[in-house]
């Protein structure tokens, strides 16, 4: 396991060190990648806003020390506030994509789960603001979230589904969807980029869906009728 958090945290370390600084600042007291750190370490223990990532830090600076530089000690809330109101979150994006993917390339994750969930009291009747609805890549085996897509109804996960997929690398992955992502251009794009899909199929569908139940109604009742042979075969 301690081996493992090792890689976790160089992966990351890799990962922040790419993005840009936006402060115009040469010489700053504290550097980007201990701010990066210290707020994504926060936010995944639960932190919630910059001052309790400033007091996350103090309270693990021992630890921190030993990975990060930490010239002046651990930043202040404001200095976090700061900072990270000034990145770029395309940027920062890209650096939590790289990140969670490396994790999941060395845990050797191969199945991917994809599913929209709506997030309670995310509306405002009275602003005419509907609920936030978001389409998520989930890695089964390593229980995180890979990538996110934000729509303003559920209808529009057909349309998310094919952005989010272009923000993995998919390849040699099985991705598993519900019935709202069981279309033809979402499979194709799946397996253009050499993966496997598993996609649920409703009686909505038509004939697509008769189809399917044809065939393996057919295949079942062939499996029938050979069982009995199979099971008085002589070895």
């Amino acid at each position: 396991k301690a081996r493992w958090n090792e890689v976790v945290l160089e992966g990351l370390l890799a990962k922040v060190e790419r993005v840009p600084d936006p402060r115009t600042k040469r010489s700053p007291r504290h550097l980007l990648t201990d701010i990066l750190v210290i707020s994504i370490c926060g936010v995944l223990s639960g932190c919630e806003g910059c001052v309790e990532i400033a007091e996350y830090g103090r309270r693990k600076e021992e630890f921190f020390r030993s990975i990060l530089e930490l010239p002046h000690g651990i930043p202040s809330h404001d200095t976090f506030n700061r900072v990270l109101a000034l990145l770029k979150p395309q940027a920062l994006q890209e650096c939590l994509i790289g990140w969670l993917r490396s994790v999941r390339d060395k845990a050797g994750e191969r199945q991917i789960a994809i599913d929209g969930k709506s997030l309670r009291r995310t509306f405002d009747r009275a602003a005419s603001q509907n609920m936030l609805h978001l389409v998520s890549a989930w890695s089964t085996a390593n229980g995180i979230t890979l990538g996110q897509v934000a729509v303003d109804e559920k209808s529009n996960e057909i349309t998310a589904i094919p952005e989010l997929l272009a923000l993995l690398d998919i390849t040699g992955c099985t991705v598993t969807i519900d019935a709202m992502g069981c279309q033809k251009e979402i499979a194709k794009e799946i397996q253009d980029a050499d993966a496997e899909y598993v996609l649920a199929l409703k009686g909505n569908q038509g004939q697509c869906y008769e189809e399917i139940k044809s065939f393996l109604d057919d295949a079942v009742a062939r499996h029938q009728e050979t069982a009995p042979a199979r099971k008085n075969a002589v070895p």
